[in-house]
């Protein structure tokens, strides 16, 4: 069996003031915070797992993919994941670790269903998910509650 380890981070500013859009996180969508920048939906959560794919399959997807994806009006960061889900070929997924660092919105009562998410898109059991958040103690614009911060930490298997 052959194993490999992506990692992938995000970080956006929040919109603050009146924004159209509401906050994405892990594909859903929380009131109790605001939008952040960004000229997608701008889910950090899912652009740093879509990363992380890339870490494995050596494909950049953020950037220049999903420029042009933007560009042609398609701004859901599931997309852009799917894409980079087809370049993994033969290798499944086996775990998925996301750490965020953020002083809003709380994530801990989102925790299930950000896991459940994240497992539905990535095609994994949920029990392969696991996401911790912190604050930062406030060393940081993220931790200050000025945006939120995603690594993903990603393995992958092939028999």
């Amino acid at each position: 069996m052959k194993v490999k380890t992506g990692i992938g981070l995000d970080s956006h500013r929040f919109v603050e003031g009146e924004s159209n859009r509401p906050l994405v996180l892990g594909g859903l969508v929380f009131r109790d915070a605001p939008a952040l920048s960004g000229n997608s939906d701008a889910d950090v959560i899912l652009h740093a797992v879509t990363d992380a794919i890339s870490g494995v399959t050596g494909r950049t997807v953020i950037g220049a993919v999903a420029d042009a994806m933007c560009q042609d009006g398609i701004t859901d960061s599931k997309a852009y994941l799917k894409v980079a889900l087809k370049d993994l070929g033969s290798w499944q997924i086996s775990h998925l670790s996301l750490a965020l660092e953020c002083l809003r919105p709380k994530i801990d009562p989102k925790v299930p269903a950000l896991r459940q998410s994240l497992a539905d898109l990535l095609g994994i059991a949920v029990d392969d998910v696991c996401i911790t958040a912190t604050t930062g103690e406030g060393l940081n614009d993220c931790g200050r509650g000025l945006g939120i911060h995603a690594m993903a930490v990603l393995t992958v298997v092939q028999e």
